[in-house]
């Protein structure tokens, strides 16, 4: 056999599995993969990736830099996932006793991993990381990872993710539990331990995001099943505010904000250039472009779609009432929207369009009474 396909002895000496689970795994992995969730190998009968090659085990060897991504090899967990039907056929045909891996990051999931071990009860700075809990605060009874994301919701007035059947639910073997949502697999959400220094949600909460995996659902280990509860077989998009607790926390990386943008000179003068120049169109126009400008301010969350759309539909009026040029003022609003998103200009220019549009159809006479 080929060093580069010779695999941990580890893996081939797990317990066995039953023929018809074993047999589910290609089931499960298609399944994954037709959903839009990248998927690779388990060890047999274990919740961790599928061993390297020998190739891959050499000290000094790197991943980046590695060819059995590209040569259909699974090394290196879940950086080889993949949804091509055709090497997931290759890949568990010939070894249907490996178990499901789910790659988060790139499938947009999001998943809060609630543990319910059996340890110490940790500081009170360290339950609900970020968040005091004075010593008034009776903790008697609190033990698992159960209870931390129930004080949290609670604290927050919010559902429960624990018991939101809106989404998918997945029991572990081990009496915990997976919530999954579903995210923008562009947003970047990160992983962490509930027991973590750098980030951590809650005491016995992990999250299962961006440099990690998930285990799929239904897949079996020899300590048992992960089951989907009753309730929702898909993710729901990830709640707002425990999207505002992940961000709280670090599970996000800092946004590159950009440096605040000025409406561009050009934009404003070559309109009024064409228009005269009027002093209260002047401080109308600069108004109104600077609403967009300020967009480039934050990286999103701005509202910058409605804004846009307002300064078309304010300069589309005056343009109807002869204070603006049409096509000048058109090439304003380009520009300053280019200037706060780069690379959403085809977007721009159709909110543009269609502000216009409708100004056309409402001339504006700034400072006259209807």
């Amino acid at each position: 056999m080929p060093a580069e396909l010779r695999f941990l002895r580890s893996d081939s000496q797990q317990p066995p599995l039953d023929a018809s689970v074993a047999a589910q795994s290609l089931t499960t992995a298609r399944q994954c993969a037709a959903r839009g969730w990248p998927v690779h190998p388990l060890a047999p009968g274990r919740k961790t990736p599928a061993a390297n090659c020998e190739r891959c085990r050499q000290p000094g060897h790197v991943r980046t830099n590695c060819p059995c991504a590209s040569a259909g090899r699974w090394c290196h967990g879940f950086h080889a996932a993949t949804l091509d039907q055709e090497r997931i056929t290759q890949w568990w045909s010939p070894r249907p006793e490996y178990g499901v891996g789910v790659a988060c990051g790139p499938a947009g999931l999001v998943v809060i991993d609630i543990d319910a071990h059996q340890a110490q009860v940790p500081s009170r700075d360290r339950i609900l990381p970020g968040i005091p809990i004075g010593e008034q605060v009776d903790l008697t009874g609190l033990a698992n990872g159960f209870h931390t994301l129930a004080v949290l919701a609670a604290l927050r007035s919010q559902p429960n993710p624990a018991t939101d059947r809106t989404t998918l639910r997945v029991r572990t073997p081990s009496g915990g539990l997976h919530i999954w949502y579903q995210t923008d697999p562009g947003l970047g959400w990160q992983c962490s331990t509930g027991s973590g220094r750098a980030r951590a949600l809650a005491w016995q909460v992990d999250v299962r995001a961006h440099g990690g995996y998930i285990i799929a659902p239904g897949t079996t280990t020899t300590a048992g099943t992960y089951t989907p509860l009753d309730g929702a077989l898909e993710p729901a998009p990830l709640p707002q505010w425990l999207a505002g607790e992940l961000e709280r926390t670090g599970h996000r990386p800092t946004p590159s904000v950009p440096a605040p943008r000025p409406v561009p000179p050009r934009a404003r003068q070559a309109v009024l250039a064409a228009g005269g120049g009027r002093e209260h169109i002047q401080r109308t126009l600069t108004a109104t472009l600077a609403e967009i400008a300020d967009c480039g301010r934050v990286a999103a969350g701005a509202g910058f779609s409605d804004r846009l759309n307002r300064a078309a539909y304010t300069l589309g009026g005056l343009i109807a009432a002869g204070y603006l040029p049409h096509d000048a003022t058109e090439r304003a609003l380009r520009d300053t929207a280019a200037a706060a998103r780069p690379g959403q200009e085809r977007r721009a220019e159709q909110i543009i369009r269609s502000g216009l549009s409708a100004g056309l159809q409402r001339p504006l006479h700034p400072g006259r009474r209807p």
